[in-house]
């Protein structure tokens, strides 16, 4: 059986190795694939595996023998799913894998937003220190404890992010369209989303993209919120109308945003929020740490392994 990886260099840029998925048949695997190269790279493929390389309809067409695919990911809309079920081929995806990764994220982004360690380090580089007081501080110094944090999605990440909010002392409003269980926890309440923007010290975005939810965060959300707040994003850039958040960061509507994913990746010198004050951007990397890059993988060899039992399992079509 040969598999062939389209696009691995995300998931191993050289620190996870592929043996487990190499022990499930004849392995090939391509660092990143151009568009003009899939067709070729997929042919003959039983499996394929792919992260950010697109099949659509059209290509699956012309891949007669290929059985299976696999995402390198939890979201699946780089496969033409749909496509995909017609022919016959499921598609699996990894559901959980960076839960604790991702929720640990979020708090370095909002621990940058409340003391801005890193720009106090560099004054110290600096000689700051040595011209200035016994101790000083360029920006104000945020506490925590007792402020609110408002979660739109509360999946298992959300849920993540609530339970690591509530050890930090803060309350906790959720909004999800699948409610589930409340947790365990004080100082929690469901709420809806313009309650959220309107009450929130942090509001922190952890829902799939749909095409109901595409630009949710607009100006009219931006504007109920409280100007000492802050807006944090790891989940999905097309959540955020870039353009009304820059204006608002300009506004002082809000007191920052934390992104770890914009509208186009990567990010286009043109994006508007390049240039917004009291704007933290990082290069999707939530996710990226080495343990959850194992569990990916890990995954991915068990979803190969129970389709060639006849039980697969993660399918998404």
């Amino acid at each position: 059986m040969k598999i062939v990886v389209l696009d691995s260099f995300p998931l191993n840029p050289g620190d996870n190795p592929w043996t487990a998925v190499a022990a499930l048949g004849d392995l090939v695997v391509h660092e990143r694939t151009p568009a003009e190269k899939i067709l070729a790279r997929a042919a003959g493929a039983d499996v394929l595996l792919t992260n950010k390389v697109p099949l659509t309809a059209a290509m699956l067409e012309q891949l007669p023998v290929l059985k299976l695919i696999c995402v390198l990911a939890t979201g699946f809309n780089v496969v033409d799913v749909a496509a995909a079920r017609r022919r016959g081929i499921p598609v699996c995806n990894v559901p959980v894998y960076g839960t604790d990764s991702v929720a640990q994220f979020v708090f370095a982004l909002l621990l940058e937003l409340c003391h801005h360690v890193a720009l106090h380090s560099q004054r110290v580089h600096e000689g700051e220190w040595g011209r200035r007081e016994w101790s000083f501080w360029d920006t104000p110094m945020i506490e925590l404890s007792g402020r609110t944090m408002g979660v739109v999605g509360f999946g298992r990440i959300g849920r993540r992010v609530g339970e690591l909010a509530h050890a930090f002392g803060m309350k906790v409003l959720a909004h999800d369209i699948n409610r589930g269980a409340a947790p365990s926890y004080d100082a929690f309440a469901w709420a809806g989303i313009e309650e959220i923007f309107a009450q929130a010290d942090v509001v922190s975005l952890h829902c799939p993209l749909t095409a109901e939810n595409r630009g949710l965060v607009n100006w009219a959300l931006l504007s109920r919120m409280r100007r000492d707040a802050f807006l944090i994003n790891t989940s999905r850039g097309l959540l955020v109308n870039e353009t009304d958040l820059a204006e608002a960061l300009r506004q002082g509507t809000l007191a920052g945003a934390a992104l770890d994913v914009v509208s186009e990746e990567p990010i286009s010198a043109a994006n508007p929020l390049l240039k917004a004050p009291n704007c933290l951007l990082t290069p999707h990397i939530a996710w990226a740490t080495l343990a959850a890059r194992r569990r990916l993988t890990q995954t991915t060899a068990e979803n190969i392994a129970a389709f060639l039992r006849g039980q697969p399992i993660h399918v998404v079509n």
